[in-house]
């Protein structure tokens, strides 16, 4: 009997993990029915279209439209709307990646359903339970029935949290799949014929509410990015969110943020509208540093071997400061140009690309998912 499994995603990040999940289950496809769930979480075209087009994603077989909102109604507009799909579609299985709203949101409704859920990128913990992530990734985790995991240290937070080893495997990443096949097919963004030199630039994502919700830190921010532009010229990809909080801030120049950039005041910060995902790989293979507080960009970074400084006090991800590129700075913009300066100055000795960072995770969860599934009830 051919099982269904709804394979969920609902922001950018999710986007990147799925695609070959998706590609590795084709061999698998008169067993295993895949139908695309796209909640709907991030719903600008650069955050969403592009990135299906771009990722060679299939159109999703739903769209549930949530759009934005608090999390807490974020992540009830996503229940209700999943539920109904539930009901109707009947799936043997939930596959949710990562860490969003969409990720806990559909697996909650999956196991009140008695729905076995699999979650892919499991174990990660930043022991930060102000990050609304962290408090998504505790609960997904402990409903889940399958959980894939990117490190030995997941495993190893899995096993302290009672997670039974059974249900644990780890694979490596899957975000490190699609990095591997698109990296040769990454193109420069049309902001870099801005620079005086293409070879020489650093790469700026914001989007968390801890570094952009709060006026203050987010002036410091951009005072510590202005006075790295004086040094190295930098390249800002916008997050619909940060961008509308530099509005707020008076920065109206981003009432016309271009694709060859916007400079952000008289800096030499060029803003540009959120980057696709061939832009950006490019963007960050060939950066001096990339300066973020993404979870994703800090191991992305590790495999391209860009040193990162993280705009964070924590991450979830340690293995990329232990064995990557990646430094924690936190938002103090005296630490961020010292760290700034000393990468500027001595460079950054050679990462260890991470256990099975190789890109065959997807068709080890593949092979995994088939043969559970075959030995689930109904066959």
């Amino acid at each position: 009997m051919r099982k269904k499994v709804a394979c969920v995603v609902g922001a950018r990040p999710n986007f990147m993990k799925i695609a070959p999940i998706l590609e590795a289950l084709e061999p698998y496809s008169e067993e295993i029915g895949c139908r695309l769930i796209h909640t709907g979480q991030h719903y600008d075209e650069r955050l969403s279209s592009l990135l299906f087009r771009q990722l060679e994603l299939p159109e999703p077989d739903m769209y549930l439209g949530v759009g934005s909102g608090t999390h807490a109604r974020q992540t009830a507009d996503v229940m209700v709307a999943f539920e109904d799909d539930c009901l109707r579609e009947k799936p043997d299985a939930t596959l949710v990646v990562g860490d969003v709203n969409s990720t806990v949101a559909c697996g909650l409704v999956s196991a009140k359903l008695q729905i076995p859920v699999v979650h892919v990128e499991a174990g990660l913990r930043s022991r930060d339970r102000t990050m609304p992530e962290e408090i998504n990734r505790i609960v997904t985790d402990a409903l889940s029935d399958l959980l894939f995991t990117t490190c030995r240290e997941a495993d190893r937070n899995l096993l302290a949290e009672g997670v039974p080893a059974g249900k644990i495997h780890f694979v490596g990443n899957v975000m490190i799949d699609s990095l591997r096949k698109f990296l040769p097919k990454s193109r420069p963004p049309a902001v870099l014929e801005r620079l005086p030199d293409r070879s020489r630039f650093g790469a700026i994502t914001l989007h968390r509410p801890s570094n952009v919700d709060d006026p203050s830190i987010l002036r410091n921010l951009l005072g510590a990015f202005a006075d790295i532009s004086e040094r190295l010229p930098l390249v800002f990809s916008t997050h619909p969110r940060t961008v509308t909080r530099l509005k707020e801030l008076g920065h109206d120049e981003v009432d016309v943020l271009a694709e060859e950039g916007t400079r952000l005041g008289d800096s030499h910060v060029w803003l540009t509208p959120p980057l696709g995902y061939l832009e950006f790989l490019y963007l960050l293979d060939h950066a001096t540093v990339v300066l973020t507080d993404s979870g994703g960009i800090q191991e992305e970074a590790t495999v391209l071997q860009t040193p990162c400084l993280t705009l964070r006090e924590n991450t979830e991800r340690p293995i990329t400061l232990e064995q990557g590129t990646n430094i924690l700075v936190g938002r103090d913009p005296k630490a961020i140009l010292e760290k700034l300066e000393f990468i500027l100055s001595n460079g950054f000795p050679e990462p260890k690309i991470p256990e099975k960072w190789d890109g065959n995770s997807s068709a080890e969860i593949a092979q995994i998912l088939a043969e559970w599934l075959r030995k689930q009830p109904g066959n």
